[in-house]
């Protein structure tokens, strides 16, 4: 939907809207007083990581072919950048300025997450004053509607409506889980809300296949010149790619502290005492997301170097299947206890933690890497529509970490690796049979 809107009023007026409205579940979820209340207001905030997809449309506009994947990845790895950075300040700003320094006495929690509510909000309104859709001089035709993706075959008509589906059935997913959750000995929500919520989701599908259908058959039917066609399985691909990078990012990083406290709980110093620590396993983890900042411009740079965008966004992907297989042979099977299958190191010793993090910071870069070899693709897929194709191979990184995130409550921390390693040698597959190099992708001018 955001992608759509971006195409037709610019990233300019879109992106300070988004900022503007969302700072309102901010400030609903800072002072909510019920479970509830701060669930409904959280999933509505999440909506703020359509912003992502604004960038990519403004950067692909500001900055020539030859550049855009090396632009595409610095402007990336500073959004993660950006997430880390709250994570680390917001709850010093809690304890220190809210509660000490203007004694708040606990309610400090509220005011910083307003605070980032506020700066959501004011950043908005400086946005749309401060910035312009496109360089001096250069002209930007916007579509004249807000509409589905234009395809230019049948057969990629039959891909959207497939290519559609799991992002509405990402969300019944959300919805079974949200049932399961019990609240006092009681389902969150009755079966009666939940089988309702099923319904409504299927009607929106129904709703945007209807659309997709209204908008493409009559162009399909007068047919389309040489010249105007694209390859939608391209879209197709990279809709895999993220699915499988970031959606594996999003999971991998929500359970990698636990994995590493688990598998290296009785490793011990001179003195006795747990070298891995929660802290300890903490910082590790956070080594997957630490390089970020250089891993995805890699990407970005490397798709702008070589010959060949294919074959960079092929080599990632595959180094993505190598480096999560090497992970799940970080730990071995140990004994069931307890009915739970337990974990040990592969071997003993301080130097195999060492080698875990060698592995675990050589596998993100590759995870990261890929996401931004990804976009260095999607604006030149089609020139008009790179806001909508970015915005679904976005969301089909939420999809991805849905779906992983719900098989990893099925199974152990070894099996999962072993799982999201055979999502990325998938995606590699996909992407050798499916996405086509970008035409002309190298020309000085977007």
């Amino acid at each position: 939907m955001v992608g759509a809107l971006i195409d037709r009023y610019g990233p300019r007026i879109v992106f300070s809207g988004l900022m503007v409205i969302m700072a309102i579940p901010a400030f609903v979820f800072a002072f909510g007083n019920s479970f509830m209340q701060l669930l409904v207001s959280r999933l509505v905030l999440g909506t703020i990581g359509a912003g992502f997809v604004i960038g990519i449309k403004m950067t692909a506009i500001w900055f020539p072919k030859s550049m855009i994947g090396r632009a595409e990845g610095f402007y990336a790895g500073w959004g993660n950048f950006g997430s880390a950075a709250a994570a680390m300040t917001l709850p010093w700003i809690a304890i220190n300025v809210f509660d000490d320094w203007l004694g708040l006495n606990g309610e400090g929690w509220r005011y910083a997450l307003a605070f980032n509510g506020g700066v959501s909000f004011i950043y908005g309104i400086m946005y749309y004053f401060l910035v312009t859709d496109h360089p001096p001089g250069k002209e930007i035709k916007f579509a004249e509607k807000a509409e589905p993706m234009k395809v230019t075959s049948y057969f990629d008509l039959a891909q959207y409506i497939v290519w559609s589906f799991p992002l509405v059935g990402a969300m019944g997913v959300l919805v079974w889980r949200i049932a399961k959750i019990q609240l006092d000995a009681a389902p969150l929500i009755s079966s009666t809300i939940e089988y309702s919520l099923y319904g409504v989701l299927g009607l929106i599908y129904i709703a945007h296949v209807y659309k997709l259908l209204q908008v493409n058959l009559p162009d399909l039917k007068k047919g389309y010149p040489e010249d105007k066609k694209y390859s939608w399985s391209s879209v197709a691909a990279l809709n895999s790619t993220y699915f499988a990078n970031f959606g594996a990012e999003l999971a991998v990083v929500s359970m990698l502290p636990m994995f590493f406290e688990t598998v290296f709980r009785g490793l011990a110093d001179a003195d006795g005492g747990a070298i891995m620590t929660p802290t300890m396993a903490g910082m590790v983890a956070a080594s997957f997301a630490f390089v970020n900042l250089v891993a995805r411009p890699l990407g970005g740079y490397l798709s702008d170097m070589m010959a060949n965008r294919k074959r960079t966004m092929l080599m990632y992907m595959l180094g993505i299947t190598i480096g999560f297989f090497a992970m799940s042979l970080i730990p071995k099977y140990g004994p069931v206890v307890d009915g739970v299958q337990t974990l040990e190191p592969m071997f003993e010793g301080m130097w195999w933690l060492v080698v875990a993090v060698i592995i675990t910071i050589l596998c993100s870069m590759f995870v990261q890497g890929a996401e931004g070899a990804t976009f260095a693709i999607i604006p030149m897929i089609k020139r008009g529509m790179t806001g909508q194709i970015a915005g679904m191979s976005g969301a089909y990184g939420n999809v991805g970490a849905v779906c992983y995130l719900v098989l990893y409550s099925l199974v152990d921390d070894k099996t999962f690796f072993y799982v999201i390693s055979a999502g990325a040698g998938l995606s590699f597959l996909y992407c050798l049979f499916f996405l086509r190099e970008p035409e002309a992708a190298y020309k000085d001018e977007y």
